[in-house]
This record gives C-alpha cells, sequence and structure tokens, in this order.
C-alpha cells in the first residue's frame, strides 16, 4: 500500500484579463451564462497576477481559505461549486471507480492562501484571475488536469476535440466559469473568446483562445489607475438590475454583439489596430451607455474616467488615425492599448495631464518606458488643464500566457502546516 502524504501543496498562478468586446448579463445566474459571447486580451502576469496555494491533508479539520492574508469566508457558493467540479473531474478521470491508492484522497479538507498584485474590486478583473488561479491548482492538486500550458500556447486551446468534447483547458475554463464568468476567459493566453453556448446546462458555455500572446508582439497596454477603491455597484448586482431594466443590454446582446465579435476577431487575426482600437472604444462606450439606461443607472466611471476618453480622442485627431485606444470595466480605471511606438508619447502626454502629485518616482511601472519630448503642436492640440494627481499610477504592460505552475517551493503562500507563510 503506498504511504500517504501527510500535505499535499500545489501554487499557481493566473493572469487579469480585459474584455475588448464585453459580457454584461447572465442568461443563468446559478451557472454563471452570459447573455452574450465576449472576447478579451489576457494581460501578462509579470505586471499582473494572483498567486493561489492549495494545500490538502488528512490533518486538517476544515476547509480554511486566506485572501491576501485575511481569512475569509469558504463557504461561498461560487467557490464551493468550482471545488466540486474539479473534484468531479478527478474522480472521471481517475475512471470512476475507487479512489487511485497513489492519489491525493478527495476526501480530504483543503486550506487555500491566495493573493494579489493589484487592487481586488476596484475594476481590473481581480475575481477572474482569482478564480482561474483556485481552478488552476485544484485541478493540479487533485490531478484533474495535466500542466498548465506553457509560453506559446496553441491556437486551437479551448477547441472541441474530434469527437465534440471540449479540450481539457476547456473543461476547465468551464469550471472556472461558476466562479466568475469572465474567469473561463483568464484560463488562456493571447486573445480569448468566450462563447456564450447553447446548452441550459452550461457545458459548452466555455472559452476557445483566438490566438495566442506571441500573435500581435507590438501590441502594449497602459492601465491608468484613477482609484484602487472598491467599487459602489459590484458587477453581479449591477447585472442583474441591467437584465432587469434596460433594453438596450438585450438590443446590444441579440444584435450588436454577434456582429462585433466577428469584425473583433478578424481586426486581432490581421493585427489591424485601426480596426481594433476604433470597436475597443465603441464597446467600451456602448457598456457603460447601457449601464446609465439601466433603472436607477449604474456609474462606474467618473470625472477623471470621462477626461481621459477626451484625451484619448483628442491625441488620435492630432495624429490624424488611432493610435491609442480605451477601454474600462466595471471601475473608473482606464485600460489603454497602443503599439510599442507610441507607448512613450503617450504616456507623456498622460504625466502632462495629470501630473502625479507625490509619487513622480513610481508614477509609471511595469515595463519600462523610455522619455519622449512633445512638439508644440501636439502640446497646445492635447493637453489641455493639467489634473494634478488624477491618475495614481500607470501600469505598462502587454498580452501574456494563461495559468502557470509555480515550481518554487519556497513561493508556496502556505507553509509546511497549511497556514499562510507571510502576514498580511
Amino acid at each position: 500500500m503506498a504511504e500517504e502524504r501527510p500535505l499535499a501543496r500545489v501554487t499557481c498562478t493566473a493572469p487579469v484579463n480585459i474584455a475588448v468586446i464585453k459580457y454584461w448579463g447572465k442568461r443563468d445566474n446559478d451557472l454563471i451564462l452570459p447573455i452574450n459571447s465576449s472576447l478579451s486580451v489576457t494581460l501578462h502576469q509579470d505586471q499582473l497576477k494572483t498567486t493561489t496555494t492549495a494545500a490538502a491533508s488528512r490533518d486538517f479539520a476544515e476547509d480554511r481559505l486566506w485572501l491576501n492574508g485575511e481569512e475569509a469566508d469558504v463557504g461561498h457558493p461560487r467557490l464551493q461549486a468550482c471545488l466540486r467540479e474539479v473534484r468531479r473531474l478527478a474522480r472521471k478521470r481517475r475512471g470512476g471507480s475507487a479512489e487511485d491508492a497513489a492519489a491525493l484522497s478527495l476526501s480530504y479538507k483543503i486550506h487555500i492562501a491566495t493573493e494579489n498584485n493589484f487592487p481586488t474590486a476596484a475594476g481590473l478583473a481581480s475575481s477572474a484571475a482569482g478564480y482561474a488561479c483556485l481552478v488552476s491548482a485544484l485541478a493540479r492538486l487533485y490531478g484533474a488536469a495535466g500542466e498548465p500550458s506553457e509560453q506559446g500556447q496553441p491556437s486551437e486551446q479551448g477547441q472541441p476535440s474530434e469527437q465534440g468534447q471540449p479540450s481539457e483547458q476547456g473543461q476547465l475554463s468551464e469550471v472556472a466559469r461558476r466562479g466568475s464568468g469572465s474567469a473561463c476567459r483568464s484560463m488562456m493566453g493571447g486573445f480569448v473568446q468566450w462563447q456564450r453556448g447553447e446548452r441550459p446546462d452550461g457545458r459548452d458555455s466555455i472559452a476557445r483562445q483566438v490566438a495566442p500572446e506571441t500573435h500581435w508582439p507590438e501590441l502594449r497596454v497602459l492601465i491608468l489607475v484613477v482609484s484602487g477603491e472598491k467599487k459602489q455597484v459590484g458587477s453581479t448586482a449591477g447585472m442583474q438590475t441591467s437584465v432587469d431594466t434596460s433594453p438596450l443590454l438585450k438590443h446590444r446582446a441579440e444584435v450588436v454583439v454577434p456582429e462585433r465579435l466577428a469584425l473583433m476577431t478578424r481586426h486581432i487575426r490581421e493585427r489591424d489596430f485601426e480596426g481594433f482600437g476604433k470597436l475597443t472604444m465603441q464597446d467600451s462606450n456602448q457598456f457603460h451607455a447601457t449601464c446609465l439606461d439601466t433603472f436607477p443607472p449604474i456609474f462606474y466611471l467618473n470625472d477623471i474616467s470621462r477626461q481621459i476618453i477626451a484625451l484619448a480622442h483628442r491625441f488620435n485627431a492630432h495624429h490624424g488615425h488611432t493610435k491609442v485606444a480605451y477601454t474600462f470595466d466595471a471601475g473608473p480605471n482606464a485600460v489603454i492599448f497602443t503599439l510599442a511606438d507610441s507607448v512613450a508619447e503617450f504616456v507623456e502626454v498622460v504625466r502632462r495631464s495629470f501630473p502625479p502629485a507625490i509619487n513622480g518616482d513610481r508614477f509609471v511601472r511595469g515595463l519600462p518606458v523610455g522619455s519622449a519630448s512633445l512638439p508644440g503642436e501636439l502640446l497646445a492640440a492635447v493637453v489641455t488643464e493639467p489634473v494634478p494627481g488624477g491618475i495614481q499610477y500607470i501600469l505598462h504592460t502587454k498580452p501574456g500566457p494563461g495559468p502557470q505552475l509555480v515550481d518554487d517551493p519556497s513561493q508556496h503562500l502556505l507553509g509546511a502546516d497549511g497556514l499562510p507563510r507571510r502576514s498580511p
């Protein structure tokens, strides 16, 4: 008989994703099935990631969860749904028979610790990265999946097999969706579509990769952090109110989004930034229009958000074509897409428009940004009345891979006793 392991630990990281064709509204709240498909860009984990350690032991008395160092409710229905579904896949992978003596017992209690290196619940898709990371770690812990994908994932990732069944990563994306809808898109790198699906059980509402992160090497992402505060209206509550009260949302889901998805996929495959950028901005604007069309209306943008929108349009108008494109999720922080050769100039424009109040040396973070000197005519046309301190900082990143397995034992968030290693 195989010797039972006293403690099994797995640590994974997972990325944030930013939707360029937005998902807003569910047709099934329990299974988290969307009213429309969506498409996103996975951001690089060198700048934005969630890290999760999952541990199981016969000695644990109860399931426990720590979020950013603070103990949290492990009984949340969505977390329990993910745990239940991963165990189901593990049981299926083991053949549905008596448990393999060498495999980790599915009856052991678990401890989970998760940390974000970015603001939680501030409109930066923290729940997407969090649940994608949880599912990846649990799947590895229980043997419900192989290795998380390496850099440069194949473009067919998440596509159905010849038998019409989703791939392993597609199945895991379906599990991650049970935690947070957009988490299914964080299960893959690059450019990812979350398919609405038709089945009432949601088994076909999965993610598939449109193109890997290596597809568009020049694409860059600037996150303009306006506020790290928790949003006043959470996404779940906001979506339900919109579904119940917004006629525009229904028209968007049924008529507008299907056409935009096909067009956006083409722009990505052709690396057409003019088309990609314009459509990204249009879709962001319409998403926030549905929030305004909701009754009572929901306001995720603030005055600084609107000034960033105006700044982007002045910048593009000055150059005579789309050089930067904004998108906003359910929060005030702007995500700007641009190409590598435009980063330095636009960052300098942002710095002049929103001079840092206190952290000038830490205003730009992430990937290096070169210096740029702005012509007088650009300053006159684009930079109007500066708003000191309007933007806390800029994070410079790019498209990146899906969840990664962390091999270094020193990076486990839980110690050998199954408790958090670091204090908050």
